[in-house]
């Protein structure tokens, strides 16, 4: 590995973010440590598959829809503003996950895929909750 390619691969293993890229097709091919500490399932496990194993069942249509239109149109809804939205652990955990999303694009403007970067926000997200709530 070249100096710059070690660097940049020692950046997405140590970012304190988890770090997801999925290609075109919205096939996972980059899956971070960061990643498998906050949705639970090892990088072998994931890559080369889709995300539908974090993504709740009653958002996957949408999430596709939105995946594709992007890929399609080579633009986000939205343009790299964090959104809150809830994510699946592999040991059923319900999570609320801070997100945010970038296309990756060739030298011709054109989408190979998407990367995500997401935080847990669950213990904030439910602290604020209940705190409306009392």
């Amino acid at each position: 590995m070249n100096d710059a390619s070690d660097l940049a691969e020692r950046i997405v293993e140590q970012v304190s973010d988890a770090l997801i890229y999925v290609d075109r097709a919205g096939n996972i091919v980059r899956w971070n440590q960061a990643a498998c500490a906050l949705f639970g399932y090892s990088a072998a496990e994931m890559l080369g598959g889709g995300l539908d194993p974090i993504i709740p069942e009653h958002l996957r249509a949408a999430h596709w829809a939105g995946f594709n239109k992007a890929i399609d149109t080579g633009k986000t809804r939205l343009a790299g503003q964090p959104t809150l939205t809830r994510a699946v652990h592999k040991m059923g955990r319900k999570l609320y996950v801070e997100m945010t999303f970038a296309l990756v694009v060739d030298e011709h403007a054109v989408a190979m895929g998407s990367v995500a970067m997401a935080r847990d926000v669950t213990a904030r997200v439910e602290k604020e909750r209940a705190a409306r709530s009392a």
